[in-house]
């Protein structure tokens, strides 16, 4: 791992990873312009109503926002990767990794499945267990929502970054959580970590994004640094 400007470095403070597993369903389905989603409201009800019917912990659907800015995407090109441009996301959180696979299997999620499909140009699923974590995201609140879709081509060295640059955003921006979902083996690996936090509302997070000279010299500084794409994309509950 290669550190830009290492005297901004403070290393996140990270608690264990649980053994949750999680399934992630993502849709291309409305337009985007610049950084501005408008994703369809009818289809991320009707993902709702699907997601009620699902047995695990948590299942929520999201409408995307906005695109803040990111790095990588010469990384991506090369790689033959696709950008990440998903403005309907379905999250499921099940108790292991185990149950994770098995509701994949199951009919309930196939509908679901198979309704985003049908209106999606592209879906991304996976099954994932947790690679580390911040907090666990509290989705019973309306609070702004990111995933971001990091790809590296090696994935500890993400990971090793991951701390230090969420050890800014826990600095600079008071980030209260976050889960770190990385595909079981097997599973499509265009975006080999994908993480998933959350911010009570825009003014705490959006204005050091804009603003802080160090998000750029440090954050996407040293994802650039270590050929790691990052692609942020802020969502809202549906």
């Amino acid at each position: 791992m290669k550190l830009i400007n290492d005297h901004l470095a403070v290393k996140a403070r990270v608690l264990t990873p649980t053994g949750d597993g999680f399934v992630m369903l993502a849709g291309e389905v409305g337009s985007w312009r610049g950084p501005l989603a408008s994703a369809p409201v009818q289809l991320a009800a009707r993902l709702k109503a699907l997601a009620a019917g699902m047995e695990a912990r948590e299942a929520y659907v999201f409408r995307a926002v906005l695109r803040p800015p990111g790095e990588g995407d010469e990384v991506l090109a090369a790689r033959g990767i696709r950008p990440a441009r998903f403005d309907v996301v379905v999250l499921i959180r099940a108790a292991s990794v185990e149950a994770a696979l098995e509701l994949r299997e199951s009919a309930a999620y196939k509908e679901l499945a198979d309704t985003m499909a049908t209106a999606s140009r592209r879906t991304h699923q996976i099954v994932a267990g947790n690679a580390g974590r911040l907090g666990d995201v509290d989705h019973s609140q309306d609070h702004c929502f990111l995933f971001n879709y990091f790809y590296a081509d090696d994935r500890e060295t993400l990971l090793e970054v991951w701390e230090y640059t969420a050890g800014w955003f826990q600095a600079k921006t008071a980030l209260p959580n976050s889960v770190l979902m990385r595909p079981l083996e097997g599973e499509p690996a265009d975006y080999g970590v994908v993480n998933h936090a959350s911010w009570p509302n825009w003014r705490t997070f959006l204005p050091s994004l804009i603003f802080r000279p160090t998000f750029r010299t440090f954050v996407l500084a040293n994802f650039q640094a270590n050929g790691i794409a990052a692609q942020p994309i802020i969502y809202r509950r549906v």
